[in-house]
C-alpha cells in the first residue's frame, strides 16, 4: 500500500496535502499493526497455554508479532515526534535520516509479517501431514 499510495499522492497532490495524506495512512497502518499484533499475541498465548499445561513457550509465533508491534511503535510513535522537530529545524538529526529510519522500520515490519505468514503456512502444512499419517 505504501509503495503505491505515497508516490501517487506526491505525484497528484500538492506537497503539503500529500504529506498530510501519507502521514494519515502511516498513522492508520501503525494503529492497525499494533492492534492486530497484540491480538495475535493474545491468541497465541491462549493456544500455548492449552497445549502446554498452562505455560507459555516463547517461540516464533510469539516473537514475530511482538517484533511487528515493536517496529510499529518505533517506526511511528517514537520517530514521528522527532521528524516533526526536524522539519521545524529543532532536532539534532536530519529529517532525511529520521525518515529513512522510519522507512526501515516499516520495511522490517513487512518482512516480519511475511515471516509470520510463512511460519503459519509451514506449521499448518506440517500439522496436516502429521494428521494424515496418524
Amino acid at each position: 500500500m505504501a509503495l503505491m499510495a505515497a508516490p501517487n499522492a506526491f505525484a497528484t497532490l500538492a506537497r503539503t496535502e500529500a504529506g498530510a495524506y501519507v502521514g494519515r495512512l502511516f498513522w492508520m497502518d501503525a494503529r492497525v499493526s499494533m492492534l492486530l499484533g497484540v491480538l495475535l499475541l493474545l491468541v497465541e498465548q491462549r493456544r500455548q497455554r492449552q497445549q502446554h499445561e498452562g505455560r507459555v513457550v516463547f517461540n516464533r509465533f510469539l516473537t514475530l508479532p511482538a517484533a511487528a508491534v515493536f517496529l510499529a511503535v518505533l517506526g511511528y510513535d517514537a520517530l514521528q515526534p522527532w521528524m516533526a522537530q526536524a522539519k521545524s529545524g529543532q532536532a539534532s538529526a536530519s529529517f532525511a535520516l529520521l525518515h529513512a529510519a522510519s522507512l526501515a522500520c516499516f520495511g522490517a515490519k513487512a518482512l516480519v509479517v511475511a515471516a509470520l505468514a510463512w511460519a503459519s503456512i509451514t506449521s499448518c502444512d506440517s500439522s496436516a501431514g502429521k494428521a494424515s499419517r496418524a
